[in-house]
């Protein structure tokens, strides 16, 4: 397991114990893992962003914090259509699926099926248009699991 999953899995189980938002700080964390804070700092941007269901805030200096906070979505799906925007690259579409996966609003058969159709294998156009035609497919296919209510 690598440092960036260790300070992950960290920071969930901290996030579970303590009902879903936790307060910490960055140079502590860093000294916990012996890794530089720049490496927390991506763990926090890659693994706990909004798409994937947390907020960050963040203060910097003496008296500086993390708080990590889970959000918990009263409609996943249709929340994760709002926050898709007119494009949406790979990463970013997986990251909202995993969440909706975390938040039981998606099986896992449905993920996937999610995940291939907006793959860069199955978007056989170029670029820019790739990323505008992911996010109107993942849309559209959100929308048909949430009943047709996007």
């Amino acid at each position: 397991m690598g440092i960036s999953d260790r300070i992950e899995a960290f920071i969930n189980e901290l996030l579970k114990d303590s009902g879903g938002c936790v307060e910490l700080g960055r140079n502590e964390l860093a000294d916990i893992f012996s890794c530089v804070p720049s490496q927390i700092n991506y763990v926090l941007s890659t693994r706990f962003c909004p798409e994937r269901g947390y907020t960050v805030e963040s203060r910097r200096g003496g008296g500086g914090y993390l708080r990590i906070r889970r959000t918990e979505l009263s409609d996943p799906v249709r929340e994760t259509i709002n926050e898709i925007g007119s494009s949406l690259d790979y990463p970013r579409a997986r990251a909202f699926v995993l969440n909706l996966l975390q938040s039981n609003a998606a099986d896992e058969q449905t993920a996937a099926l999610i995940l291939s159709a907006v793959s860069d294998n199955a978007l056989t156009v170029p670029q820019p248009f790739k990323d505008e035609l992911r996010a109107s497919i993942m849309k559209n296919m959100l929308s048909a699991l949430n009943g047709g209510r996007g």
